[in-house]
């Protein structure tokens, strides 16, 4: 069990590593809205959270 727990923090850590290098503070603002609005089962937190990402990804295709 606690290389299962080793292994989601490290996962955590670099996909929130890989957000701020590629999209900056406002990826992070993003991804702490989508995983807090999760967590307390808030869906408007989460879509907006959701909806910050889904922009972010798709600014360079506009």
């Amino acid at each position: 069990m606690p290389v299962l727990a080793l292994i989601s923090a490290v996962l955590v850590v670099t996909l929130e590593q890989y957000v701020e290098w590629k999209y900056g503070i406002a990826g992070i603002i993003g991804l702490l809205l989508l995983t807090v609005g999760i967590k307390a089962r808030s869906p408007g937190v989460s879509s907006a959270g959701a909806v910050l990402l889904a922009l972010l990804m798709a600014r360079p295709a506009l």
